[in-house]
């Protein structure tokens, strides 16, 4: 009967132990399993980023080569700040929200 006891006790006493072994090493693959998630998360964000930004430059290499064309240049100039060639005059009409408050 003792040895049965004995041998009873030592089962829970292993088990317990195991348990706690176990857990002991699953704590660390749960942290990892969670900085694993962060980082997709973060692997995400940093990747919309990427697009944004290589779309922006696509569109400051076009700007750039339309500026190496001296036409352009001028018609850029011109529209924008209001440079005029030899002879020409600028004339302000009043944008379409003016008009209707008249």
């Amino acid at each position: 009967m003792k040895k049965k006891v004995k041998n009873r006790f030592n089962s829970v006493v292993l088990s317990v132990v195991l348990l706690g072994g176990t857990i002991f090493l699953l704590i660390p693959v749960i942290e990892e399993i969670g900085n694993t998630f962060r980082l997709s998360e973060t692997l995400k964000e940093v990747e919309a980023q990427l697009v944004l930004l290589e779309q922006e430059n696509n569109s400051l290499n076009e700007q750039k080569t339309k500026l190496l064309d001296p036409e352009y240049v001028k018609s850029y100039a011109r529209a924008n700040y209001m440079l005029t060639k030899e002879g020409e005059q600028i004339y302000y009409l009043p944008k379409d929200d003016e008009q209707d408050n008249d």
